[in-house]
């Protein structure tokens, strides 16, 4: 019979992984908490977690960047459960991601699809396909005119922000809406909507339909936004950025740290991050060995940062996390010391406590 080695003690090798068990009786929070034993995708769920609970228990700013098709794949409930309970204090939002939101909110729907669907009998009664989601173009167009009316009751004389712009479309959407969505959660809960690609996305439509046929004046103040956000920066004690999706959203939140520079400081990196998105640029060393910047996946972040790389589509991964959230983040909340902003017309100011 062979000996068995003692093996060789190294101050790396002291976690060995868990195998995570079935537990019948086990909660989502539960079965997050094994995993947290085991390694890479399992271990990175349970860390993407563990890492929004240490930052809501840090009184961090906490960001949320979003991009894709979140919200016709039905995440909004979940995001807006997220924003009314305040686990989020910025968000910065794709463009067509605000419009499929405002859509919903003005009561339509997204439809599942299925693969035998042709695209040219779907294109033939005005359906769009996104991925295999549907919607009815004649709504979308719809929704471009209450845009387009939106913007004509705005001021013609000054140029708005986008965050000034959401913030008040909220407002708007509030009076009508059945049910909350980002938009209406943002407005109600006081936190500021950012959105770095507007003008790439079907929420532009509108206004510039509106111009064409009203002649109106309507502007966005992009330093504004840019200002904003350097205020939030300035005013943080810390930050930590969740990024769903295509890691190209998180691009404002990176430019938000140069920013600070305006004021003469050294940007001082998010304490926290965590990205969730199917692929990420430039790999690090810690996902698969491959040589990358970290920035490409996380955004600046400061030394000793606690980071976690989810490669899994957001979909998946959120109705997880924050299930498990409401079940753990009640406590975390108590004494946290959260952002308030006061939004005042144009300006936007920052306290905190």
């Amino acid at each position: 019979m062979t000996t068995q080695r003692k093996p060789k003690a190294s101050k790396f090798l002291t976690a060995p992984t868990r195998p995570v068990p079935i537990d019948r009786d086990r909660s989502i929070t539960g079965l997050l908490e094994k995993m947290e034993g085991a390694g890479m995708g399992a271990r990175a769920l349970a860390e993407a977690h563990r890492i929004w609970l240490d930052a809501l228990g840090d009184n961090t700013t906490i960001y949320i960047a979003a991009s894709g098709n979140l919200i016709p794949a039905g995440m909004r409930r979940l995001l807006s459960y997220v924003i009314k309970n305040r686990f989020v204090d910025v968000l910065v939002i794709s463009g067509e991601m605000l419009f499929h939101d405002l859509h919903e909110t003005l009561g339509r729907s997204h439809y599942q699809a299925h693969p035998s669907m042709i695209d040219e009998e779907l294109e033939a009664s005005a359906i769009t396909r996104l991925d295999d989601v549907l919607s009815n173009a004649d709504e979308y167009r719809e929704a471009d005119e209450w845009i387009g009316g939106f913007a004509n009751q705005l001021d013609p004389t000054r140029p708005y922000s986008i965050r000034e712009f959401m913030h008040l479309m909220g407002r708007e959407l509030a009076e009508i809406a059945t049910e909350d969505g980002v938009i209406t959660s943002a407005y109600k809960a006081r936190i500021p909507i950012f959105c770095p690609d507007i003008g790439n996305s079907e929420m532009c439509i509108g206004i510039a339909q509106a111009r064409f046929d009203k002649k109106n004046a309507f502007a966005f103040d992009l330093a504004q936004d840019t200002l904003d956000m350097m205020q939030i920066a300035n005013r943080s004690r810390s930050t930590c950025l969740l990024t769903l999706g295509e890691t190209t959203s998180n691009s404002l939140v990176q430019l938000n740290e140069v920013a600070v520079n305006i004021l003469k400081m050294q940007p001082r990196g998010h304490k926290y991050a965590v990205t969730i998105a199917p692929t990420a640029p430039g790999m690090c060393a810690r996902f698969g060995g491959a040589n990358g910047d970290m920035t490409k996946i996380f955004g600046r972040t400061a030394r000793n940062a606690a980071t976690t790389f989810v490669q899994c589509d957001a979909t998946i991964a959120l109705p997880l996390i924050i299930t498990a959230l409401s079940q753990t983040a009640a406590k975390y909340m108590k004494g946290r010391k959260r952002p308030n902003f006061i939004f005042a017309g144009r300006d936007l100011q920052i306290e905190v406590s």
